[in-house]
């Protein structure tokens, strides 16, 4: 009965932090004349990855790195066959040209990096956690500096200034809200798990991946609804590329990460990059330049035979 309450308690949270987040962001992009699409793909992205980073550390400092590998791991996977997957669903998005010549080789990069340093030696050194943060680094300067909208902005009357004690009153209410309801989540979800006997690999590539991927589903969806796609796209391919930069740089290099779950190098890693590489040929078909319905039931697929492959 408690991890239930846990897990209802921690949707609530999550539900109300996406929220405070959106409205941060636009007001944030308005302030600066920042594209809204780099607002979500910095400061919404860094506050929705900020779960998988603590779960990532803590789990990795308690002697469990297959929760901290299969979390990350999962949760990209979970980013675009379940979270992008009902976004789209609920709401087609257009995308120009310039997004898939930045953004999204930018996240294939940054998982073929992570393929390169884990697969043959099973092991996320120090200095290559400090590779894959410097990558993060110079990416955000890039972004930051040349980065044009990427996602046509739909509604763009419909964005409200904010004064700047608010903007900071709810980046911080969301940031807090989206940890703390990831907490009860993680906590509730492991807990029902764990009363099966399932092993640390299996509990983070599913519900430990799906919990810490809560927060960018609720921010995705409530800009979906407000009509801020450019954000909900650009928070969901910046929350990869964050967790394989961010997450699993700053994790290695405070302490290497060893598999002991071989699933992780022969199943897992391969799935993530299959659907990273998936993205690029949907957004083509059957229409070109945007991502439907069809698109995501497409991904939706995908992620279902994901889990069952992976819980059979």
């Amino acid at each position: 009965m408690g991890n239930l309450l846990f897990i209802v308690l921690g949707l609530v949270l999550l539900i109300a932090g996406g929220n405070w987040l959106l409205k941060s962001a636009v007001a944030l992009s308005l302030r600066l004349f920042i594209p809204k699409i780099v607002i979500g793909m910095t400061v919404v992205s860094f506050a929705t990855s900020a779960p998988e980073l603590i779960v990532s550390i803590k789990a990795a400092l308690d002697g469990f790195p297959d929760l901290s590998l299969g979390n990350v791991v999962g949760s990209n996977i979970a980013n675009l066959g379940l979270v992008l997957a009902i976004t789209v669903i609920m709401g087609s998005i257009k995308v120009r040209k310039s997004f898939y010549t930045t953004d999204w080789p930018v996240m294939i990069v940054a998982s073929l990096m992570f393929f390169g340093f884990i697969y043959f030696d099973g092991e996320l050194q120090r200095y290559e956690g400090i590779i894959l943060v410097s990558f993060l680094f110079v990416f955000l300067v890039y972004l930051l500096r040349f980065q044009k909208t990427a996602v046509v902005d739909e509604m763009p009357e419909d964005d409200i200034p904010l004064p700047l004690y608010k903007i900071v009153l709810f980046l911080g209410l969301g940031g807090i809200a989206l940890w703390g309801g990831s907490e009860l989540l993680i906590n509730g979800a492991v807990g029902l798990a764990s009363s099966f006997g399932v092993s640390d690999r299996i509990i983070a590539i599913t519900i430990v991946s799906v919990g810490t991927s809560v927060p960018e589903l609720a921010a995705s969806v409530i800009a979906v609804i407000k009509k801020e796609k450019a954000i909900s796209l650009g928070n969901l391919i910046g929350s990869n590329i964050f967790n394989l930069l961010a997450v699993l740089g700053i994790t290695s290099i405070i302490t290497p990460i060893t598999v002991m779950d071989d699933g992780l190098l022969s199943s897992d890693i391969f799935w993530m990059l299959g659907i990273s590489f998936l993205i690029f040929p949907l957004v083509f078909f059957p229409k070109g330049l945007r991502l439907g319905w069809r698109d995501g039931l497409v991904l939706l697929a995908f992620y279902g035979i994901f889990i069952y492959m992976t819980i059979k």
